[in-house]
C-alpha cells in the first residue's frame, strides 16, 4: 500500500527517531494524517516490543500506520452517517467502567480473603457425591509406548523391560529409551488417555475396547520401526473415572463452587450494610 511505501522510504530516519522520540508533539513531525487527527513517531515507537530489530520495527510501523489509517477513515465516516443519539457512548461506557472495577474488586476480595484450601477429603466427599459426573467419554491407560528402529530392536529385551514397574526398572526403561528410541512415552504412575497412543502407531486402532482387552503386550512394525505398546492397565469410557485422574477438575469445581457462594455473601454484607447505614432507599410506584 502507498502508505507502507512512503514509510520504507523515510524508514531510517523514522527509525532513528524511534530509538530518541521526543515526549512533547509539538517537536515531531507526523508520519500521517485523518481530517485534523495525526499520527506521531512517539505513538509508533510505544507500540514497538523492546528490542525489535531495524527491518521489523520499520514492517511493523507501516503496518500500524496502515491500520491507523483505515481506522480513523472509518471513525470519520461513522461520524458522519450516525445520528447524535447513536454516536452517543456514555452509558455504555459508563456501565463497562462499572463492571470493569466490580470484576477487579471482587478478584481482589477473593485473592485476599477467600479460602482456597481443598483438601483430600473435601475431593474425595465430592468425587463420591456426584460418581455419574465423573463417567469417562474416553478410554484411558496407564501403559508405555515404544517406537524404535528395527535394526535396533531387541524385541524380547523389551517385553521383559516393559513389565519391571518398579522404580529401578522404570529408570532403566527411561535411559534405554532415551538413548535408542525415536520416540516413546512411560505413563505408568499417571493416566493419560489412549488417543495419545493411538496417533504414534503405524495403524490406527479403530476400537480401543477390543484392542486393550485383547492382550497387555502388542507388537507392531512397519518398514523403518518396531512398535511396542504394553498395558498396566486401562479404564473404557463410559467407566468411573479414577480419583486421581480427575482430581485436579474436582479441585477446580469445589474452588468454582466455593467462589460463587463467596461473592454471593459478598454481596448479601454489602447490601445489608447499606441498609444499615441508610445508603439507598427504594421507592414506591405511589411515591
Amino acid at each position: 500500500m502507498r502508505v507502507f511505501k512512503v514509510f520504507r522510504k523515510y524508514g531510517f530516519v523514522l527509525f532513528l527517531f524511534f530509538l530518541g522520540a521526543c515526549a512533547d508533539k509539538a517537536e515531531e513531525q507526523a508520519v500521517a494524517r485523518v481530517g485534523e487527527q495525526y499520527l506521531y513517531p512517539s505513538d509508533i515507537s510505544r507500540m514497538l516490543p523492546p528490542g525489535t530489530g531495524r527491518e521489523d520495527s520499520i514492517m511493523l510501523a507501516g503496518d500500524y500506520i496502515n491500520k491507523w489509517v483505515k481506522q480513523q477513515l472509518m471513525i470519520e465516516k461513522a461520524n458522519e452517517n450516525l445520528t447524535p443519539d447513536q454516536k452517543d457512548v456514555t452509558r455504555e461506557l459508563e456501565e463497562y467502567r462499572n463492571s470493569l472495577i466490580i470484576y477487579r474488586y471482587k478478584n481482589e476480595l477473593v485473592r485476599q480473603r477467600m479460602d482456597t484450601l481443598v483438601t483430600p477429603e473435601q475431593i474425595r466427599d465430592f468425587y463420591e457425591q456426584n460418581r455419574q459426573t465423573f463417567l469417562l467419554d474416553r478410554s484411558i491407560v496407564k501403559a508405555v509406548f515404544i517406537k524404535i528402529p528395527n535394526d535396533l530392536a531387541n524385541p524380547s529385551m523389551l517385553k521383559e523391560m516393559v513389565k519391571d514397574d518398579s522404580e529401578e526398572g522404570k529408570i532403566e526403561l527411561r535411559d534405554y529409551c532415551m538413548q535408542y528410541a525415536k520416540n516413546f512415552e512411560i505413563a505408568l504412575d499417571n493416566w493419560i488417555d489412549f488417543a495419545v497412543l493411538n496417533r504414534n502407531l503405524p495403524e490406527s486402532i479403530n476400537d480401543p475396547a477390543a484392542f486393550l482387552s485383547r492382550n497387555k503386550t502388542n507388537e507392531m512394525n512397519d518398514a523403518n520401526y518396531y512398535y511396542l505398546v504394553h498395558i498396566h492397565d486401562y479404564m473404557l469410557a463410559n467407566d468411573l473415572a479414577p480419583l486421581e485422574f480427575v482430581e485436579n477438575n474436582i479441585k477446580n469445581l469445589i474452588l468454582n463452587r466455593r467462589k460463587i457462594e463467596f461473592l454471593k455473601e459478598i454481596e448479601n454484607n454489602i447490601y445489608t450494610e447499606g441498609e444499615r447505614q441508610k445508603k439507598f432507599k427504594i421507592y414506591a410506584e405511589s411515591e
